[in-house]
Protein backbone atom coordinates (compact mmCIF):
# COMPACT_ATOMS: atom_id res chain seq x y z
CA UNK A 1 0.00 0.00 0.00
CA UNK A 2 1.09 3.50 -0.75
CA UNK A 3 0.60 6.28 1.86
CA UNK A 4 -0.63 9.49 1.46
CA UNK A 5 3.23 10.61 3.03
CA UNK A 6 5.09 8.19 0.48
CA UNK A 7 2.69 10.05 -2.34
CA UNK A 8 3.13 13.38 -1.29
CA UNK A 9 7.00 12.74 -1.20
CA UNK A 10 6.54 11.59 -5.03
CA UNK A 11 5.23 14.50 -6.17
CA UNK A 12 7.44 16.42 -4.42
CA UNK A 13 10.44 14.52 -5.96
CA UNK A 14 9.00 15.20 -9.43
CA UNK A 15 8.71 18.73 -9.20
CA UNK A 16 12.28 19.30 -8.25
CA UNK A 17 13.61 17.15 -10.99
CA UNK A 18 10.99 19.53 -13.50
CA UNK A 19 12.07 22.88 -11.76
CA UNK A 20 15.44 21.41 -12.05
CA UNK A 21 15.08 21.51 -16.25
CA UNK A 22 12.78 24.04 -16.64
CA UNK A 23 9.78 21.73 -17.40
CA UNK A 24 6.47 22.46 -16.04
CA UNK A 25 4.53 19.43 -15.59
CA UNK A 26 1.28 17.33 -14.06
CA UNK A 27 2.34 14.37 -11.76
CA UNK A 28 -0.66 11.79 -10.39
CA UNK A 29 0.57 9.47 -8.48
CA UNK A 30 -2.36 6.79 -8.46
CA UNK A 31 -2.34 3.48 -5.49
CA UNK A 32 -2.61 -0.50 -7.09
CA UNK A 33 -6.02 -0.25 -7.49
CA UNK A 34 -6.17 2.11 -9.74
CA UNK A 35 -7.03 5.13 -7.62
CA UNK A 36 -6.00 8.76 -7.03
CA UNK A 37 -3.74 8.79 -4.36
CA UNK A 38 -2.36 12.58 -5.17
CA UNK A 39 -2.01 15.07 -8.20
CA UNK A 40 0.04 17.98 -8.31
CA UNK A 41 -0.25 20.66 -11.66
CA UNK A 42 2.68 22.73 -11.15
CA UNK A 43 2.20 26.48 -12.01
CA UNK A 44 2.20 27.09 -16.25
CA UNK A 45 1.63 22.77 -16.78
CA UNK A 46 -0.49 22.14 -19.78
CA UNK A 47 -4.15 21.56 -18.88
CA UNK A 48 -4.66 19.18 -21.69
CA UNK A 49 -1.42 16.96 -19.59
CA UNK A 50 -3.37 16.39 -16.84
CA UNK A 51 -5.88 13.57 -18.41
CA UNK A 52 -2.55 12.05 -19.90
CA UNK A 53 -0.68 12.09 -16.20
CA UNK A 54 -3.76 10.45 -14.96
CA UNK A 55 -3.51 8.18 -18.23
CA UNK A 56 0.31 7.28 -17.87
CA UNK A 57 0.17 6.51 -13.54
CA UNK A 58 -3.47 4.43 -14.87
CA UNK A 59 -1.68 2.83 -17.58
CA UNK A 60 1.59 1.73 -15.76
CA UNK A 61 -0.68 0.60 -12.64
CA UNK A 62 -2.65 -1.39 -14.96
CA UNK A 63 0.28 -3.43 -16.01
CA UNK A 64 2.75 -2.92 -13.65
CA UNK A 65 5.25 -1.88 -15.82
CA UNK A 66 6.83 1.52 -17.31
CA UNK A 67 4.24 2.74 -20.11
CA UNK A 68 6.24 2.61 -22.72
CA UNK A 69 6.97 -0.64 -22.35
CA UNK A 70 3.68 -1.49 -23.15
CA UNK A 71 4.16 0.79 -26.26
CA UNK A 72 6.40 -2.07 -28.06
CA UNK A 73 3.76 -4.33 -27.27
CA UNK A 74 0.72 -2.48 -28.62
CA UNK A 75 2.53 -1.14 -32.19
CA UNK A 76 2.07 -2.52 -35.48
CA UNK A 77 3.85 -5.94 -35.31
CA UNK A 78 4.56 -5.89 -31.46
CA UNK A 79 2.92 -9.06 -29.81
CA UNK A 80 -0.44 -6.98 -28.80
CA UNK A 81 -1.13 -4.31 -31.56
CA UNK A 82 -4.42 -2.24 -30.46
CA UNK A 83 -3.94 -3.04 -26.66
CA UNK A 84 -4.08 0.94 -26.78
CA UNK A 85 -7.34 0.80 -27.39
CA UNK A 86 -8.06 -2.14 -23.98
CA UNK A 87 -9.01 -1.06 -20.60
CA UNK A 88 -11.13 2.30 -21.73
CA UNK A 89 -7.84 3.49 -23.27
CA UNK A 90 -3.97 3.42 -22.18
CA UNK A 91 -1.25 5.62 -22.80
CA UNK A 92 1.70 3.98 -24.08
CA UNK A 93 4.12 6.16 -24.60
CA UNK A 94 7.09 7.20 -21.73
CA UNK A 95 6.50 8.75 -18.61
CA UNK A 96 4.14 6.50 -16.51
CA UNK A 97 6.19 3.93 -14.16
CA UNK A 98 5.16 1.21 -11.45
CA UNK A 99 6.12 2.13 -7.92
CA UNK A 100 6.97 -1.55 -6.10
CA UNK A 101 7.77 -1.34 -2.30
CA UNK A 102 11.11 -3.02 -1.20
CA UNK A 103 9.89 -6.63 -2.07
CA UNK A 104 9.15 -5.61 -5.82
CA UNK A 105 5.17 -5.76 -4.89
CA UNK A 106 3.15 -3.43 -7.06
CA UNK A 107 2.28 -0.17 -4.58
CA UNK A 108 0.89 2.31 -7.03
CA UNK A 109 2.23 4.05 -10.34
CA UNK A 110 3.35 7.62 -11.18
CA UNK A 111 2.52 9.78 -14.15
CA UNK A 112 4.09 12.36 -15.45
CA UNK A 113 3.16 14.76 -18.28
CA UNK A 114 3.68 17.89 -19.74
CA UNK A 115 7.33 17.93 -21.29
CA UNK A 116 8.51 16.17 -24.04
CA UNK A 117 8.51 12.35 -23.76
CA UNK A 118 11.87 12.08 -22.87
CA UNK A 119 11.88 15.06 -19.70
CA UNK A 120 8.45 13.01 -18.83
CA UNK A 121 10.46 9.71 -18.34
CA UNK A 122 13.04 11.86 -16.46
CA UNK A 123 11.26 13.55 -14.16
CA UNK A 124 9.15 10.43 -13.59
CA UNK A 125 12.28 7.98 -13.18
CA UNK A 126 13.38 11.37 -10.67
CA UNK A 127 9.73 10.79 -8.80
CA UNK A 128 9.98 6.98 -8.62
CA UNK A 129 13.20 7.14 -7.03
Amino acid sequence: MITADQARKIIAAGEARATEIGVPVNIAVLDAGVNLKAFGRMDGALLGSIDIALGKARTAALFGMPTEAIGEFSKPGGTSPGLEQTNGGLVVFAGGLPLLDTSGILIGAVGVSGGAVAQDLDIAQAAAA
